[in-house]
């Protein structure tokens, strides 16, 4: 396991721990002590039980700490450009890259199945669980990830979105087809149905043509672009795919299977950029599909639908695939070979509208996604559909520009109880239903009430109307069975809050609301037998239902990955029915089909960048992004009213009306990317950064203790002067700065925001934005969440018998609870070791542990030791299992917490980079605490107990111990209620008193 070599340090975030500086919580860093004697600079990391990396043999994603093409000094592209794969430099670099990547899998003995160069630095292979180990305690490595399969997550929206009309925003641009004119949206999804009336157009020639000089070569298509850049394609051909399909619309088509293997393709897709689900198809045309008159589908007349960016070109990268259950899914590696493709030939926009992680950013796609934004590709990712649960959005990087899903318009129908209650639901169903018996799912068939295939009993169902309920199979699925059976009608009940949506079903069907179905299941109860329903054309409730609200499964903040301090989702935009191309073979030979979902709502970001590009070709991907966010608008609650829910929207709707001319952006670079990413664990070569401190159009902190300070810049898009507001409800708000002047374009201008709480109550969130008004508006969401106490991240006292002075500072005003856990004591390991070389050291952590604590203290404090902790079936190196963490910063000695860690063998490895005054060998101390899993001593108490505080106020309590051994060293851990920060407590027997 030893480690030679030192580029870039790699962290345990890489291996899919949750990471936090300072451990397990930051509480006071500018306090007195540290998080831990191995921690001289305060960084250490926490990870919790489920995190340890267990490697097996498989397919792994290995990303280097090197940088790819598009993120190298030497080549990437100068401010305001985009990167050319084939400008100065770039083939000489991603040739030394693959390179390095050889010279590696030949010293570890496998083989390169494919290299990434350009987006990001990284290979994929077929690895032992020794091999993947190994890398993943190099240094030269950045993060070893399990190649894994991933998930997919417009006819009026052009309307709803105000781009049509004399004043709508397609007419200020020069007309429906100048949208995004000279643009090329890339499309990462389950491929194109090219057949489609939304990609048609002219067929591709080798001479030029049109505004752009689109021409093809062979399968080799290139265009001009609106940026002066030059994009250069591939008509990939394969399985009823020619180059023919290709056209003036969609001018390239490529397809990534490597990763996720021909042979787990469905016989009904196709191994082509041909898409065999439609999930590609709806959001390729949702972005930048053709104008389409007189659509049709199922006998409902829609009439004319467009893409959002209807002028702009689109390039399709399938690499997801069909699967049994009607998903598309596909593998890691594949998706960043994708963005990898993308990005090399020139795409301005990337759709993502694939599921990614929740609790952290370092993963191989989003790493990518940050060499695209790099090169100046704008990705629009979607959410997730996990919501309405708390901290389940995903794609949480601030390169990314994360899409929350949000309803347009009410496709409804009203289903009217025998009792006369009438209850609006979603639904597409053009035919009214009379009076008819109504019965349960549950009491039709095999007891469930999910209606699956084959549950119902025909002789139950026969003419009846079935509720069945929300979950389980697909909704469809659900009619489907309810036809089987001989139903004639379907009433389906959400039994938690969720989306209503508009399906073309078997049979008529409302989908109606938790709130209703109650409703419906104490009708059931009172009417028995003589139950009965009516399904009558539109909503009859006399209550209109308000849009655009932001839907059910949308996924909600806080972002997990990032302790909170980074506000995401992003914006909204429309996610729920949404009409679009599909692929008739797999939806019911359907041309046009209503999809719902946060992959319907990304799409419409990607078209409304592309068409932003095309009026503005020389804006970054942020200032797209920050034009998006601080024009953005309230969406609205169940009941009318403006919702304040920011973990819900974002900084809102999207606004196409008002974001071409901003008037101030609020603009992140590379710099604070790199700076972010160190701050999570990985060391970029740039100072840490923390979350909300990055430049982002959004504010957030998840631990104000009293007061919190962040910062913003703002660059001027144009002149003018804007007044500053800030309104937080519950705190008391300022600004270094009450206007904001400028005099040209690009002149920045920082200001202070200061929140002070006042009534905001503990431990939940306040939301509120900052304001600038001017010659136009600029709004930023703020979300804070107020907490108890501020104490020190660790405290530390010496002597067998002691005490220690804990100060704090009162974030209310009462009585303070203070738990306590521990002491313990350490299992201690010295020794000294030469510069270069390593030591192993064996540990046992016992049964029913909370928290392991690792700490490697470093007596000569100039020196620079690093430490790997690996769980083990015995205390020899052969029989490790997993990895559960790698600490190798620049500081003396290393900390690590791994919480509720299983019962067992532990090796650490301690290796020594660099030695400080004392020379070498390098001496170390290695203390491991097993917190839980070992007897506490000490007697540990607080005095007082609890301890009053006062808002703001300073104050402290005594922590003392007594009873303890000699010669030790002993660990233990303060919680405050009201406050997700904890103290560490260290105390020293071998020193004296």
């Amino acid at each position: 396991m030893h480690v030679s070599g030192r580029l870039v340090v790699a962290a345990a975030s890489v291996l899919g721990l949750t990471l936090t500086l300072g451990s397990p919580a930051l509480a006071d860093p500018s306090g007195p002590g540290d998080p831990g004697p191995g921690a001289d600079d305060g960084a250490g990391l926490t990870a919790k039980r489920d995190d340890l990396t267990r490697y097996q043999a498989g397919r792994y994603v290995v990303m280097l700490a090197a940088p790819g093409a598009s993120t190298y000094g030497k080549t990437r592209a100068a401010t305001g450009k985009q990167f050319d794969a084939k400008g100065t430099g770039v083939a000489s670099y991603t040739k030394k890259l693959r390179g390095s990547h050889d010279r590696l899998a030949d010293d570890l003995g496998f083989d390169v199945e494919e290299h990434y160069t350009i987006s990001a630095n990284g290979f994929v292979a077929d690895l032992t669980a020794k091999q993947a180990t190994e890398l993943a305690t190099d240094r030269r490595v950045l993060m070893v990830q399990k190649d894994t399969i991933v998930h997919a997550d417009t006819w009026n929206t052009p309307d709803f979105l105000g781009l049509t009309g004399k004043r709508g925003v397609w007419k200020q641009v020069g007309g429906q087809d100048r949208a995004g004119d000279g643009v090329v949206v890339g499309v990462i999804d389950s491929g194109i149905w090219p057949e489609s009336k939304s990609f048609s157009g002219k067929p591709l020639t080798t001479k030029p043509q049109g505004r752009w000089g689109l021409k093809v070569n062979g399968r080799v298509t290139s265009m001009k672009k609106s940026d002066g850049n030059l994009f250069r394609g591939e008509c990939e051909v394969g399985e009823e795919f020619a180059v023919t399909d290709c056209n003036s619309k969609l001018i390239s088509a490529r397809s990534f299977v490597k990763g996720y293997g021909e042979n787990r393709t469905l016989e009904e897709d196709y191994l082509s950029a041909r898409d065999g689900n439609g999930h590609g198809s709806h959001t390729a045309s949702t972005a930048a599909g053709n104008p389409v008159r007189g659509v049709a589908t199922e006998g409902i007349r829609f009439g004319d639908i467009s893409g959002v960016a209807p002028g702009a070109k689109i390039a399709v990268y399938k690499a997801l695939w069909a699967t049994e259950d009607g998903r598309a899914s596909g593998t890691t590696s594949d998706l960043v070979a994708a963005i990898e493709q993308a990005v090399t030939d020139g795409v301005d926009v990337l759709n993502y509208s694939i599921s990614g992680p929740t609790d952290t950013t370092l993963e191989a796609a989003e790493i990518a996604f940050e060499g695209a934004a790099e090169a100046g590709v704008f990705v629009a990712a979607s959410a997730g559909n996990e919501g309405p649960g708390a901290s389940t959005v995903a794609h949480n990087s601030p390169w990314v520009t994360t899409v929350a899903a949000s309803t347009h318009h009410s496709f409804e129908n009203t289903a009217v109880l025998g009792n006369g209650d009438k209850l609006v639901g979603a639904s597409i169903s053009a035919t009214a239903l009379p009076s008819t018996r109504l019965v349960s799912a549950a009491d039709a068939g095999d007891g469930t009430a999910l209606c699956a295939p084959d549950s119902l009993d025909p002789a139950k169902v026969a003419g009846t109307v079935v509720v069945c309920e929300r979950g389980g199979v697909d909704r469809v699925v659900k009619s489907e069975e309810v036809e089987r059976a001989g139903g004639v009608g379907m009433l389906l009940v959400n039994v938690t809050e969720g989306s209503l949506d508009a399906d073309f079903h078997a049979v008529p069907t409302v989908h109606v609301s938790h709130v209703d179905a109650p409703k419906v299941s104490a009708y059931l109860a009172a009417a028995g037998a003589d139950a009965t329903v009516s399904f009558v054309l539109g909503n009859q409730t006399g209550t209109v239902t308000p849009v655009p609200q932001i839907a059910g499964f949308s996924s909600r903040g806080p972002a997990a990955s990032d302790d909170s301090d980074l506000l995401k989702p992003d914006v909204a935009a429309p996610g729920v029915s949404v009409l679009a191309a599909v692929a008739p073979p797999s939806n019911h030979g359907r041309d046009y089909d209503l999809y719902s979902g946060t992959s319907m709502a990304a799409p419409h970001v990607a078209g409304l960048a592309a068409l932003v590009q095309g009026v503005h070709p020389a804006w970054t991907p942020m200032q797209i992004k920050s034009a998006m966010m601080t024009t953005a608008y309230d969406l609205k609650d169940a009941s009318g009213k403006r919702s304040r829910d920011l973990f819900a929207q974002g900084a809102g709707h999207v606004d196409p009306k008002e974001f071409l001319d901003p008037g101030l952006f609020v603009l992140s670079d590379w710099e604070q990317w790199r700076g972010y990413v160190t701050g999570l664990g990985l060391d970029t070569g740039v100072p840490a950064l923390a979350p909300n401190a990055v430049n982002l159009p959004s504010l957030a902190e998840g631990h104000v203790m009293t007061s919190a300070t962040l910062n913003r810049t703002f660059t001027a898009a144009r002149r003018g002067t804007w007044r500053v507001k800030v309104d937080v409800p519950g705190f008391r708000s300022s600004a270094s700065r009450s206007t904001v002047s400028a005099r040209r374009a690009g002149q920045e201008t920082s200001i202070d925001f200061r929140f002070d709480r006042t009534i905001a109550p503990l431990s939940e969130w306040a939301f509120g934005h900052i304001t600038l008004t001017g010659p136009t508006t600029v709004r930023l969401p703020v979300a804070l969440r107020p907490v108890s106490v501020k104490a020190p991240t660790s405290v530390a006292g010496t002597g067998t018998d002691g005490s220690v002075t804990v100060p704090v500072t009162g974030g209310f005003t009462g009585d303070l609870a203070v738990a306590r856990a521990g002491l313990v004591k350490g299992q201690v390991a010295e020794g000294a070791i030469e510069v270069g070389d390593y030591a192993l050291e064996c540990v046992t952590i016992g049964a029913g542990n909370d928290l392991a604590q690792f700490d490697l203290v470093a007596p000569d404090a100039k020196s620079d030791l690093d430490m790997y902790v690996y769980k083990s079936r015995t205390c020899d190196p052969g029989s490790v299992t997993a990895v559960a963490g790698e600490i190798a910063t620049p500081s003396s000695g290393e900390t690590f917490s791994l919480e509720n860690a299983p019962a067992g063998t532990y090796l650490v490895e301690v290796d020594a980079f660099a030695a400080g005054d004392q020379g070498t060998p390098v001496p170390y101390s290695l203390r491991v605490y097993d917190l839980g899993g070992s007897p506490s001593v000490g007697n540990l108490k607080v005095d007082p107990d609890p301890v009053p505080v006062s808002t703001g106020k300073d104050t402290s309590f005594d922590l003392s111990w007594t009873g303890l051994d000699a010669d030790a060293h002993y660990f233990g851990l303060l919680g405050y209620d009201g406050a997700p920060s904890s103290t560490y407590v260290y105390v020293d027997t071998a020193t004296a008193p």
